[in-house]
């Protein structure tokens, strides 16, 4: 673009450098002796700094050689600061705006007007301009000083391309950025507002913004208020933008200064107030001062935070020191363009330059923002899991807790009443037996004693050593079945290969069962002998009764269960999660199969 801005037009295109020109606010060009011949461009700034318009500026021209070519003509003008009216052998062919305040701002941008060819004569043509525009002292902005820049006739499309490459770079593609700097400027600005523990992103959002209004001074054309007012207002937009990316770099930099945060917005109300009191005379001095310190303050702050990030964050530092190098260049060819003058070019290169990189840097945080609002959005479901998986562990533990209450205050009820059992009931049965003459009596009173000394043993939760468990086991059964003329043997593993530990619980209810077998023996079986085999296999310990009695009746088949004694055995089984088998046949004997799965009871004790 820059390339085909610089150009040249064709062969049969004319370029006026020079004009004649007057000052004086008149509807035609006026013939006065103050008439004086000028170079174009002509800028006011240099020309004329104390000089405001109305100024007016004729050339001539012969259309001979132009008509010719039988092409539309037109009127290319780069510049015309502020507004100005065409005339063509005293006709009004175009008007760019107000020219009375307040008056149409068009510094920036380009003209092209087509000129009616039925309008021109052969020779001796007139093209009368008056230009409406500002002294430099009354302007905060060299650029929006009032002139005129050269002038060139020719065919229209020819100049047609190159007066749209220019309305393109110095018109619509800062239309553009403005509107794109003030989209994602809101944007970044609700984001930090939202989010205060980065509030960097609501001053960047704001800088933006800020950044967005002062870029609109190349496309705003007609404004409601007077050209004092804009300059002012342009003026003092430069101190908030200050503010902003001072605030902006500090608060990325991870530093916060309370005499900076008193400070900027102190600055923001001092600085109108000395452009009020010097006035619109003095308004360009007073606002270069101020740019001046406004630049120093950016910076001032842009080096403390490069500094800070050489120091934390080495990798991001050639990036952004990158982008600040090229933020100070274009700064320092607008401050040269305030001063001295620059190419008009040059000038609009660099004010394009700091938007697109302020875009690129806005556009790079929201996705870090993204990124990081998709990161806490994960921790906080991480978060959440965790919480819940604490809650149901709390909830269990409670459970837990209760349950192990409960176990206890059972527990401590178990052993009061196994005590009042041992001590009350526990002392009669023991004295019948001592006392009583009748030896019915006390065999049963030593039976029941022997059945309370298990249930006490059951309710206390005491473990028993499997060892003397089967030594108990052994010495009641040989001694059952001999009272009752029985040959009893008895077969248990060696002691080592007994596990230490038995559940009081197990012990109680294989002791209820093992009686229970050895009674039914003595009372139905007929059996003269009988042997127990007791062993331990995989986990299991296996107790086998075997006797040669008479075995269980052809009726009584398919109804074993039925009896109070076979059911009891079976369910005791049961409840250790083990399980009771009963083999018998008339004249065959019985078997009777214990099984009970020790690791569940060993853990228990």
């Amino acid at each position: 673009m820059w390339v085909s801005w610089v150009a040249p037009a064709g062969a049969q295109t004319l370029r006026f450098t020079q004009a004649r020109s007057v000052a004086a606010d008149t509807e035609y060009f006026p013939d006065l002796p103050q008439v004086r011949t000028v170079a174009l461009p002509d800028d006011w700034a240099d020309s004329r700094p104390d000089q405001k318009g109305p100024v007016w500026y004729r050339v001539a021209f012969d259309a001979e050689p132009l008509r010719a070519s039988g092409e539309l003509l037109a009127l290319y003008i780069e510049r015309a600061c502020s507004a100005v009216a065409i005339r063509l052998n005293g006709k009004l062919v175009h008007l760019s705006g107000r020219l009375t305040e307040p008056v149409s701002r068009n510094c920036q941008r380009p003209l092209l007007v087509s000129l009616p060819i039925a309008w021109m004569q052969p020779r001796n043509n007139q093209l009368d301009l008056k230009l409406m525009g500002y002294p430099l002292r009354e302007v905060a902005s060299r650029q929006r000083a009032g002139g005129l820049s050269a002038i060139e006739l020719g065919p229209h499309a020819a100049l047609a391309s190159k007066q749209g490459w220019r309305m393109l770079v110095l018109i619509r593609v800062p239309e553009v950025i403005s509107g794109s700097l003030l989209l994602v400027g809101c944007l970044i600005f609700a984001m930090g507002w939202l989010n205060r523990s980065q509030s960097f992103l609501a001053h960047y959002g704001a800088l933006l913004i800020g950044w967005a209004l002062v870029l609109s001074r190349q496309w705003a054309s007609d404004l409601p208020w007077p050209n004092a007012s804009s300059e002012f207002l342009l003026a003092i937009l430069a101190s908030f933008v200050t503010m902003a990316a001072v605030q902006f770099l500090l608060r990325y930099g991870g530093e916060r200064r309370r005499w900076v945060d008193i400070g900027l917005p102190a600055q923001c109300v001092v600085m109108p107030l000395t452009l009020l009191v010097a006035g619109a005379p003095h308004l360009h001095a007073m606002a270069t001062f101020w740019y001046v310190v406004l630049a120093v303050e950016v910076g001032a702050a842009a080096l403390l935070y490069l500094r800070k990030l050489w120091q934390q964050r080495r990798t991001q530092f050639w990036p952004m020191a990158t982008l600040a190098a090229l933020m100070g260049l274009a700064a320092l060819v607008e401050f040269s363009a305030q001063q001295v003058g620059v190419d008009l070019r040059i000038v609009a290169t660099a004010q394009i330059v700091p938007p697109l990189l302020f875009m690129a840097l806005g556009m790079r945080m929201v996705q870090q923002y993204g990124r990081q609002l998709r990161d806490a959005q994960h921790d906080r479901a991480e978060l959440e899991r965790r919480v819940h998986e604490a809650s149901q562990q709390i909830e269990r533990n409670f459970a837990q807790l209760a349950d192990l209450k409960v176990e206890q205050v059972t527990q401590q009820e178990r052993k009061r009443i196994a005590a009042d059992l041992h001590d009350d009931l526990g002392a009669k049965l023991l004295t019948i037996v001592h006392t009583s003459d009748n030896e019915r009596i006390s065999t049963l009173a030593r039976e029941a004693l022997e059945e309370m000394r298990l249930s006490v043993r059951g309710l206390t939760g005491k473990p028993v050593p499997l060892v003397n468990a089967l030594g108990d086991w052994r010495a009641e059964f040989v001694l059952r079945l001999s009272q009752a003329g029985v040959d009893g043997s008895w077969h248990a593993p060696a002691d080592d290969d007994v596990p230490q530990l038995l559940s009081a619980r197990a012990f109680v209810q294989t002791t209820r069962v093992l009686r229970e077998a050895v009674s039914n023996i003595i009372k139905h079986s007929g059996a003269s002998r009988c042997s127990v085999r007791c062993t331990i296999a995989e986990g299991d310990f296996q107790v086998v009764i075997q006797d040669n009695g008479k075995g269980i009746p052809l009726e009584l088949d398919g109804r074993l269960d039925r009896g109070h004694g076979m059911a009891s055995m079976k369910h005791r089984a049961k409840q250790l999660q083990g399980q009771c088998l009963v083999e018998s046949g008339p004249g065959y004997g019985t078997v009777i199969r214990l099984t009970i799965p020790l690791d569940r009871h060993l853990a228990a004790a």
